[in-house]
């Protein structure tokens, strides 16, 4: 089956896409999927205040490496490359944006 014309171009990328937009909807995700970590992190700073840069390394170290681990991961990047590809060509055929689900304000 041939792919549907314009195939080609739907799938190429601009650099602001590949270096900005992407990256952006994988942090997105990164922090949906590390969400205990990010929610321990936050806690332990809510209760630290000011020593929340000594008291809180190991919470952080922890919710650096999720989002490390996820950030340098090829199949990860392609999910998200797969996820906007699918977001742009829904708004290029509608017009219409999809509204981002908002997250907590401590996320």
């Amino acid at each position: 089956m041939e792919p549907p014309p314009g195939a080609a171009e739907n799938s190429k990328l601009r650099h602001v896409e590949k270096d900005v937009l992407i990256p952006q909807v994988m942090r997105e995700r990164a922090k949906e999927r590390c969400s205990d970590k990010v929610q321990a992190f936050t806690k332990c700073c809510q209760e630290t205040g000011l020593l929340m840069v000594v008291k809180c390394r190991q919470e952080n170290t922890a919710l650096k490496d999720c989002l490390v681990g996820y950030y340098s991961d090829p199949a990860f990047y392609e999910e998200c490359k797969t996820e906007y590809l699918k977001q742009r060509e829904e708004y290029r055929a509608t017009g219409i944006k999809k509204k981002k689900q908002k997250l907590p304000s401590n996320v």
